[in-house]
Parts: structure tokens; sequence; C-alpha cells
């Protein structure tokens, strides 16, 4: 009972403050208050509602246009209450595994509420820094890479011109090693 009251002072303080913003804060408009005020001007327009035909027909469309307004009411026109069901009854054995999901997204949710997730804003910055630096390692490792490539292409072709040169001297030594054995040894 308590809550109401405080509640209800609470309202009518609200009430008076955006009366006191409307109407100004002098008193010598008089005590006119909003409520009276549109009291009044709702009975203006319900006279000239009444005495005009065209204002009569006006209000009984107002309906029709705050039904065609509603969001839903195209979603009716639309889709059938019958095709409605034969959607509902065509996804009936994947309802389970979705509900299954969606109670696991409900489980998971204190995890997105969580200080870390809450926290993801303030790591911009450092995440853009991280990811600089990143970019400038992966420019560093091409870079190294390339280097060591050229190198490797180097000592292959070192090892290349070594392996011809040592297979020369060898055929040499051993055309002189047979020429030494054809001699005759002089004595």
């Amino acid at each position: 009972m308590a809550e109401r009251a405080v509640e209800l002072k609470r309202l009518q303080w609200r009430l008076e403050e955006l009366e006191r913003r409307v109407v100004g804060g002098d008193r010598a408009c008089g005590l006119r208050k909003v409520a009276d005020e549109l009291v009044k001007v709702q009975v203006t327009l319900s006279n000239i509602a009444g005495k005009r035909e065209r204002i009569k027909i006006l209000f009984k469309k107002i309906e029709d246009v705050i039904k065609y307004l509603d969001p839903q009411y195209i979603d009716r026109m639309a889709v059938p209450d019958a095709m409605k069901l034969q959607f509902i009854l065509a996804e009936e054995q994947a309802i389970p595994s979705r509900a299954a999901l969606l109670e696991q997204v409900k489980n998971l949710q204190p995890i997105l509420d969580g200080a870390s997730i809450q926290a993801v804003p303030d790591h911009a910055a450092k995440l853009q820094r991280l990811s600089q630096i990143h970019i400038q390692q992966q420019e560093q490792r091409h870079d190294l890479t390339n280097a060591v490539k050229a190198l490797l292409e180097d000592y292959n072709k070192t090892a290349l011109l070594l392996s011809k040169q040592f297979v020369q001297w060898n055929e040499i030594l051993t055309q002189l090693e047979m020429a030494k054995e054809v001699k005759p040894v002089a004595d």
C-alpha cells in the first residue's frame, strides 16, 4: 500500500512538472491543467466530428489505417494460417534441435554478459597495435624467407659448380693415372 502511495506521489509530481514545462512557470495563466486542456480539445473535436459527415467517415477510417499500419497485418494477408501450419509441420523435425540450440544460447548468456566480453571495446586499441606488429612481422618473415631462398640458391649453385669441378679433376686425375700406367718405366 505504501508503495502505491509513493508511486502515486511520484506520478503526480511528474505530471505537475510536465504541466509546468508545457504551460509555463508563470501563474498568470491561471491554474489551467494540461489534462483539462486535453479534455477541452477532445470535446471540441467530437463536436466538430458530429457536425460534419466527412469527418465522421474519416474517424471511422482511422481504425482501418491503424490496422493497416500494424506490421503483422501484411503477414496475415500474405500468408494464410493454413500455410503457416504447413510451414510448421514441414519444420517439425528441426524444431527440437533449434529449441535445444536456443536453450544452449540461453544458458551461455551469462558468459556473453560477462566482464571479459564487455571489456572488448577497451581492448580495441591494443588489438590494433598487435595487428600492426603482426603485419610488420609478416613483412619481416617474407623478407627473411626471400633472403634464405636466395642464400639456398647460391649454395646450390656453388655446390653444383664444386661438384662439376671435382668431376673434372677426377677425370683429369684418372687420365693421368692411366697415362702413367701405360708408359714403360725406364730403369
